[in-house]
Parts: structure tokens; C-alpha cells; sequence
């Protein structure tokens, strides 16, 4: 059923929101109070996986945009009139994803898009998108060859091939050691860009010269690990690759509690940033990421402003990890993209505000971004984390490594 009427979340306790989003649908204008803007708000709408496995991700992307349209208002808004973001709750569910943007578009009647996380919900937003007819900024799509409609602007660090450029970054990253790893075991979700990233990891792996001694594949949004745990604990890897999303690497690292293993080396792909960093077994755990909170990438005005306000809002949400990184990031440069296009085109039309971010480079909080390569994919930003001393820090490559850090492989 739908909610009889409209509930600003600013007005809703925490704890008692988190209840309500477990039962219904909640629509969330957030729209702060814009000086110098008048006239009808401009409504962008999306929907975010508020419950479900993807949720403790999706709360970043939610923080990360509120402080996007309170900028943007502070800014005189878009065309002069104050920015509402109409959000939804997609549960982590692709089929809801798509009911619920039909309803953005033909109910809501919301002027524009901006997309859910992880790439499941953003196939299903696309095709609505597409139907319609309406331009889609999307923050997290992690199979580009599958993104074809002609409207759609991915803000990714991924590039083209992320199925080979980013397990090449990490086993780069290794052999920088000079310790590199023999010997590999890849876990990894079905969920479809995840899992389509690490059936890459084991094509690269292979053609560098690891042996891979294990490969597994769970279903997304499985609990009980012990299995996979005591398998990899047989096979004893140098190094084990998670193609992790959300709470699955805390998950493993549970289960390896249990039995008394510790991984030599382990890469997550996406895990919950902040729940991963908490968990015991998890130091000097690598993962993905295109952004952290700290030099050279803070060096810019609009990702320390970013730093800064994310860090006092994720206090507040009681978030485990208040940091910006790579979540944060690319919610916040879609709504850098958005307020970028309509201020240069002085329109809200779809397929002007397409065909301008399609022709030109806009300056992001993680760099400039174009749409001109193949799906309208640009450059790649891809980058290696690693959890030390309680932060996540950059380690390769070494000109986005935070100063004074290096890699730290095998764990101690």
C-alpha cells in the first residue's frame, strides 16, 4: 500500500523511521529552506534501499545527497527555484525499484531522475527511464556493457571494463610488495555486477600467474557463511578475493571467528564501509573505493567541504564510520552533474540536459568526468583501500596514497 501523504524524514526519529521503512513505501521531500529561491520546487526523484541487505549502504547515499540539495538551495537552487528530493524506499528489491519509478514518473510527476544504489535497481530504473524517455544519473552500475540506453550518465569510477581493470589494480597493488601472492581463492555473490567483476578477478588472476585453489559463488543476501568459512580455511590461499556487497564480508569474517582462521590477505569488493571496519578479524582488509577523506583527494574545495559536513551529518545518523568514501563520493557527484547541467542549460528537458553532459567534462568531488567512451562510459578512477589504524586510507595507486602510508601485505 502507499502512505496517505507525504512525511518529511527530518521530522521522524531515527529509530522510529527505521521501523516505519520495515512495513510501507515512505515518499521523502527533502527540500531545506533555499534563500533567494521562489516559485514551485524543482523535484528530482529516485529511490534508495533504505531496508534490506543493501541498507546500511544506502543510508551513506542518503546523508551524501541531503547535504547535495542543502548546497545546491544555498546556491539559489535550480533556474531559481528550490531542489526537492522525492525519495522512496526500494528495500533492495529490483522489481520494487521499478514499480516505484514508475510511480516517480506518472504519479509524483517529478521534473527529473536520479538513480537508486547498485546496479540490480539501476537496470530496473533504466528501463522505466527509458521507457519514458527521461535522462537517468546513476551513481553505482557495475556492469557497463549492459547500460545501452542512449539517456543514461553513469557517475562511476569503474570505467568501460571493470571486470578487468579492477582486479588488475589489485593485483598490481600486491606485486608492488614484492611479496606477491601465488596463490588465490575467490568467494564471491551472484549478485550481477559483483558477481560479474569477480568471474574477471579469476580470468586476470590467472593470466598473471596465480593459481586460483578455490572459487565459489552464494546467493545475494545469504546468512550462513560456516561453509564457505571452512572452505576457504582448506584452501588455504595466499590471498582471497570477496566479491562482497554489504553486510557479506562481515558475515565471513564471523564465520572465520568462529573457526579460528585468519586470511593472509583479503580483498572485499563492495562492503559496507563502516560495518566492515568495526568487525573483529577485518584489519588490513583491502576493498574498492574511487574516493577517501584525506590528501591528495581532499585537496579540492568541494570534496573538503564534503568531508567536512558528511562527518558532522554520519556523527549524528550514528553511522559506524563518519567518512566520506567512495559511497559518498559518487552520490554526491551526481547531484554535482545535475545542478552543472541545468545551470548551463538553463532547461529541465531530458534529452538537453543528456546531450550537454554527453558533449562536455564536469568537474566532480573524485575528478572530471565525461560521457563520451563507449555507454557513455569515461575515464577510470579505480582504487585499493586498505583498513589501517581505524580508517580506511588509499594505498595504490601511489599518487592517491595517503601520505605516509603504504601497503600492508601479508596481515601481520
Amino acid at each position: 500500500m502507499w502512505p496517505l501523504e507525504e512525511v518529511p524524514v527530518s521530522t521522524i526519529p531515527r529509530s522510529l523511521l527505521i521501523l516505519m521503512l520495515g512495513g510501507i513505501f515512505i515518499i521523502a521531500p527533502w527540500a531545506p529552506a533555499a534563500a533567494g529561491t521562489s516559485g514551485p520546487p524543482v523535484r528530482i526523484g529516485g529511490t534508495l534501499a533504505l531496508t534490506g541487505p543493501l541498507g546500511p549502504t544506502s543510508l551513506v547515499h542518503k546523508i551524501a545527497g541531503e547535504i547535495s540539495i542543502e548546497q545546491i538551495n544555498k546556491r539559489d537552487g535550480l533556474l531559481g527555484r528550490p531542489v526537492e528530493w522525492v525519495l522512496l524506499d526500494d528495500q533492495s528489491k529490483a522489481d520494487v525499484t521499478r514499480t516505484l519509478y514508475e510511480r516517480l514518473i506518472t504519479v509524483d510527476k517529478v521534473d527529473l531522475l536520479v538513480g537508486p544504489y547498485a546496479t540490480n535497481a539501476i537496470l530496473s530504473a533504466l528501463a522505466v527511464a527509458q521507457r519514458y524517455q527521461k535522462m537517468l544519473v546513476h551513481h553505482s552500475f557495475g556492469i557497463p556493457k549492459l547500460a545501452t540506453y542512449p539517456m543514461h550518465i553513469p557517475v562511476s569510477a569503474l570505467g568501460n571494463e571493470p571486470d578487468k581493470s579492477l582486479p588488475k589494480k589489485v593485483f598490481e597493488a600486491m606485486e608492488s610488495t614484492g611479496q606477491a601472492p601465488r596463490t588465490i581463492a575467490i568467494v564471491t555473490s551472484k549478485f550481477s555486477s559483483v558477481h560479474f567483476i569477480s568471474v574477471g578477478a579469476r580470468e586476470v588472476a590467472a593470466a598473471r600467474g596465480l593459481k586460483v585453489v578455490l572459487y565459489l559463488e552464494y546467493e545475494f543476501g545469504a546468512r550462513d557463511f560456516a561453509p564457505i568459512a571452512t572452505r576457504i580455511k582448506e584452501a588455504n590461499p595466499d590471498f582471497l578475493w570477496v566479491g562482497a556487497i554489504g553486510l557479506d564480508a562481515n558475515l565471513l569474517l564471523d564465520a572465520f571467528q568462529t573457526i579460528g582462521y585468519k586470511p593472509r590477505g583479503q580483498y572485499h569488493l563492495f562492503p559496507a564501509p563502516g560495518p566492515l571496519i568495526n568487525a573483529p578479524g577485518s584489519a588490513f582488509a583491502f576493498a574498492y573505493t574511487s574516493f577517501e577523506a584525506h590528501p591528495p583527494m581532499t585537496n579540492n574545495p568541494s570534496a573538503e567541504e564534503l568531508s567536512r559536513l558528511f562527518h558532522e551529518r554520519a556523527k549524528q545518523a550514528g553511522l559506524p564510520y563518519p567518512f566520506v568514501e567512495t559511497q559518498a563520493a559518487s552520490s554526491f557527484a551526481s547531484w554535482q552533474l545535475i545542478e552543472a547541467a541545468v545551470n548551463a542549460t538553463r532547461s529541465l528537458d531530458d534529452k538537453v540536459l543528456a546531450a550537454w553532459l554527453k558533449a562536455n567534462k564536469v568537474d566532480t568531488v573524485y575528478g572530471k568526468l565525461s560521457f563520451d567512451g563507449p555507454n557513455n562510459y569515461g575515464p577510470e578512477y579505480t582504487k585499493v583501500k586498505q583498513i589501517q589504524n581505524g580508517r580506511w586510507v588509499v594505498v595504490w595507486p601511489k599518487e592517491f596514497a595517503a601520505p605516509g602510508t603504504k601497503i600492508v601485505y601479508p596481515a601481520p
